[in-house]
């Protein structure tokens, strides 16, 4: 068993290694304006490779945007709600070729507030728990699902979040399971990566 103090470095030769994947990938993508759809479960790592590959895109002359569903999850027990906005407001519409419009998850207020425009011509990145199903797969052109061990997932989201998420971790895992069991993203995914 590693040591905590190599953990660190594992976990960044792995994601090192998952980047230049999902990188080489996207940059064999044919079409203009593609969409990668990003899941995996709370504290994976795929929050830290959508924006990597943001900065990172390796499709010369675009310029992508992303959309992370943690912008709009309605509340703590959202990601089944998010699921479905993912494919309304966003894949369905770029794939149209029109202009998308998600709407901000304001908490205090307990409701959605001002709307943020999707543009159709740039290359969309979507990432977050719930993102990927079936139907999210056939509006995308490249799709990811990444995991970690609980223990590890637990401890990066905690000390990403704090005491926030602490009090709600049982609760959305729960419904990232329900997910997995309904919609297989593993199972649809392009490319799946094991990160420790």
């Amino acid at each position: 068993m590693p040591s905590r103090s190599s953990a660190p470095e594992a976990l960044t030769t792995a994601l090192d290694g998952a980047f230049a994947e999902i990188s080489d990938a996207a940059a064999r993508l044919e079409g203009a304006a593609p969409v990668v759809v990003i899941d995996g479960r709370s504290g994976s790592g795929k929050t830290t490779l959508a924006r990597r590959l943001v900065a990172e895109w390796p499709r010369s002359g675009e310029e992508p945007q992303l959309v992370a569903l943690d912008s709009f999850y309605p509340g703590w027990d959202g990601l089944a709600e998010a699921t479905r906005l993912t494919r309304e407001w966003l894949l369905i519409p770029h794939r149209a070729r029109i202009e998308g419009r998600w709407r901000r998850f304001d908490w205090r207020a307990l409701a959605f507030d001002e709307a943020h425009v999707v543009d159709p011509e740039r290359a969309l990145i979507v990432e977050g728990a719930g993102a990927l199903t079936p139907s999210a797969a056939a509006l995308a052109d490249l799709t990811v699902w990444i995991d970690a061990p609980e223990e590890s997932r637990r401890r990066r989201a905690l000390e990403r979040d704090g005491d926030t998420y602490a009090p709600h971790w049982e609760r959305w895992a729960a419904q990232e399971v329900a997910h997995i069991d309904e919609h297989d993203p593993r199972a649809v995914a392009d490319l799946v990566f094991e990160l420790p």
